[in-house]
């Protein structure tokens, strides 16, 4: 008879007890793999701490002094990585996403004027292998490290019945703070008022499942060099997100409100910080749609309206301020373009994009 790791069962269906001996490990869950990693994490994100962090990464709950402040208002976002998981998996190239999570979480919080204080991720995996950990965690430590913010804490979920052996999810979670008489809202928008845009580096950390299904995800096809994009598919679709905290931070007090265009593109997203009855007239042509995203309209016959409902199309934060700023923003801001005006629309439009106006599917 064959050695079954499994209990026998009775006539009930109940397990009864065998001779075999279970283990986390057996049933999938490898505590001394894991806490190898997070010994090289604490390491890591050891550089990215100051004095204000009282306890990191390896106590039960993470610590941090907060001072500094006459009227602070703290400000908190969290988010995920998406499917560009699947991309990094593909290629076997994971030191980008942590970047694209911290980057994520950041410029959500900095469309109030927040500073950002402390960050803290969340890995689900199928199973730990330490490089790919260690690499997803250096990337986080960097981008952490570049906008001043501590890798405060963390959690590793080994979850093989939830998660394929190769499969992870990351999320990010941030803190961050303003002066409550220094928030930036969109409440003072008025008809007539500059939009600027800041150019994206790419997709960012929205749009992947359809660029996925139209452009492909095999290694086979993230390797095909296009000559429109000047570089490999796969490098194309990983490039990180980008950061505009040390972009905007000197600028926070001439701008009137900043949308983060991810999600929803930018149909959804500014509406979020417009006044009722307002909208953006904006004109594709003032920044020039980048190749990548023509070649995911193009591949998958997808309408305009798509295209900018679920990608920035270029454009990672579209600033407003009034056209007194004009020339004080691009001064600061090397790659500041102006790409409309706020107007009053007919009906609920939000958003004019080349003569053609769209409602968002978020409206404030």
């Amino acid at each position: 008879m064959k050695n079954d790791k499994s209990m026998p069962a009775n006539e009930a269906g109940q397990r009864t007890k065998g001779t075999h001996k279970e283990t986390y490990a057996g049933a999938g869950v490898n505590i001394a793999r894991k806490t190898s990693v997070i010994s090289n994490i604490r390491r890591m994100a050891a550089s990215t701490l100051g004095p204000q962090v009282l306890s990191g990464v390896g106590f039960f709950g993470s610590m941090y002094e907060f001072r500094g402040y006459k009227d602070p208002v703290l400000v908190s976002s969290v988010d995920g990585v998406g499917t560009k998981t699947k991309l990094a998996s593909a290629l076997n190239r994971h030191d980008t996403v942590g970047i694209d999570i911290v980057n994520h979480c950041v410029d959500d919080i900095i469309t109030c004027g927040a500073k950002p204080l402390f960050f803290l991720d969340y890995v689900g995996v199928g199973k730990v292998v330490p490089e790919r950990m260690e690499a997803i965690v250096k990337g986080l430590s960097v981008a952490c490290k570049d906008a001043g913010c501590a890798l405060i804490g963390g959690e590793i979920a080994e979850m093989p019945s939830v998660y394929g052996e190769d499969d992870y999810d990351l999320v990010g979670f941030i803190v961050g703070v303003v002066e409550k008489g220094k928030i930036i809202r969109g409440e003072n928008i008025v008809e007539g008022d500059s939009v600027i845009g800041l150019r994206s580096s790419g997709l960012h950390t929205n749009g992947y499942t359809l660029a996925r299904r139209v452009l492909g995800d095999t290694s086979q096809e993230l390797d095909v060099y296009y000559p429109s994009l000047k570089m490999t598919l796969g490098d194309a679709l990983l490039e990180p997100h980008r950061s505009y905290y040390k972009d905007l931070k000197p600028v926070f007090s001439m701008l009137k409100g900043i949308a983060h265009i991810t999600g929803a593109g930018i149909i959804g997203n500014v509406g979020r910080i417009l006044p009722k009855g307002l909208a953006v007239d904006i004109e594709s042509g003032s920044w020039g749609v980048p190749p990548l995203f023509k070649l995911i309209q193009e591949r998958g016959n997808i309408e305009t309206r798509e295209m900018y409902r679920v990608f920035n199309m270029g454009l990672g934060m579209i600033l407003m301020c009034s056209p007194q700023m004009e020339s004080r923003l691009r001064k600061v801001l090397p790659d500041a373009e102006v790409i409309g005006k706020v107007v009053k629309p007919r009906g609920r439009v939000r958003a004019i994009i080349d003569g053609v106006g769209y409602r968002s599917d978020k409206v404030r």
